[in-house]
């Protein structure tokens, strides 16, 4: 074994930083309960699967990945510029949105900067920050689990480089319409990078959403895990200033996002309808779960996401006894939130699963 020291070798903040805890895998539960059927309701995920037209395309693009892909994703950000009507200039893809949040953080945040986000809004911007080396401002929510806007306007300093808004908010599910948001990028400084992270934003209810967003340093990440089921691709992307891309680019790795990806983000995009529908089932699904949730008194709020939020004063053993009953949600003890569970909404028969074990495990928990 080594007697050197690698972690006096390293840099800073290494000792301060820690790998991002994934939900856990179906396969890792089987083994540890001795069962032979389990359901996954930890990560956010599409249960209905990929669009067909994506799988189509993996499928007929296979051969090609002894090649390396397109690394400017020219295709890709053609049709995504002509979604969003601008330039493909103005498009950055990344390996899943959390790439270009990373690359942002970095290319205008370093030591002695300040990145500034929700307490409890996405972990990886407090992750970024700190691996940059920069300071983390975590801004205390507002009532409700809710970014609190006005306190993150006026924690605001000559030091902030960039602000992190997750819209709506991974792992609480809430959310501000369009026009909350510009009410905060309006006091936002114009030489201030602010990135709106809407992973979840196909999953919000139109009202929300709309008007037109307006900030010279505001780039808007989406990303093809969630509502386009494509998790296992990796493949997100920002839609920015042209100028402002350009330099994080510089930041970018080289064919950081796939052959399958690329073409499977160019499939999914022509198969709006499946999406939508899927995205339709999940609504219906989440009231569902909110509804008895709120019945059990285990409701945490309202939901704009693909995920429930469930708070229990022991929800570390509602954790383990649902894992028994095969069925894996998400612990927030990481977020600060130990008497949280984050639950992905899952299939109609996955969620009547959920369902028919959790008033039983709630009743003797009060025994």
């Amino acid at each position: 074994m080594s007697q050197i020291d690698w972690m006096e070798r390293a840099i800073a903040q290494a000792e301060r930083l820690h790998p991002y805890v994934t939900g856990k895998p179906i396969e890792i539960l089987l083994a540890e309960q001795g069962i032979s059927q389990a359901i996954k309701l930890a990560s956010n995920e599409n249960p209905f699967g990929a669009p067909p037209k994506a799988v189509a395309a993996i499928t007929k693009h296979a051969a090609e990945v002894s090649r390396y892909p397109d690394g400017d994703s020219r295709s890709l950000k053609e049709l995504l510029a002509n979604k969003h009507g601008v330039a493909s200039e103005n498009i950055l893809i990344g390996n899943g949105s959390s790439e270009v949040l990373e690359l942002v953080i970095r290319c205008f945040a370093g030591s002695g900067d300040e990145v500034l986000f929700s307490s409890r809004a996405f972990i990886m911007y407090s992750l970024y920050a700190r691996a940059a080396g920069a300071i983390e401002v975590a801004v205390p929510e507002s009532d409700g689990l809710t970014h609190d806007l006005d306190a993150m306007a006026a924690a605001i300093t000559q030091r902030t480089k960039v602000v992190c808004i997750a819209n709506p908010n991974n792992p609480t599910g809430t959310v501000h319409n369009y026009a909350a948001i510009q009410g905060l990028l309006d006091r936002v400084p114009d030489n201030v990078v602010v990135l709106l992270d809407e992973a979840y934003y196909e999953f919000m209810d139109e009202a929300d959403r709309q008007g037109k967003l307006s900030h010279p340093g505001l780039i808007i990440c989406r990303t093809f895990s969630k509502a386009f089921g494509l998790a296992g691709c990796r493949i997100g992307y920002g839609v920015g200033d042209a100028e402002i891309l350009r330099l994080v680019n510089r930041f970018r790795p080289p064919f950081n996002a796939n052959v399958l990806a690329q073409k499977a983000a160019l499939a999914a995009l022509d198969d709006d309808a499946w999406v939508m529908d899927k995205v339709a089932k999940n609504n219906i699904e989440r009231s569902r779960l909110e509804v008895i949730l709120e019945d059990l008194g285990v409701l945490a709020g309202p939901s704009f996401g693909n995920f429930v939020l469930l708070q229990h004063s022991q929800a570390s053993l509602i954790l383990q006894k649902l894992e028994a009953k095969g069925i894996i949600p998400r612990p927030l003890a990481a977020y600060g939130m130990p008497d949280y569970l984050r639950i992905t909404v899952g299939r109609e028969e996955e969620n009547d699963l959920l369902l028919s074990e959790l008033p039983s495990i709630l009743a003797e928990m009060v025994k």
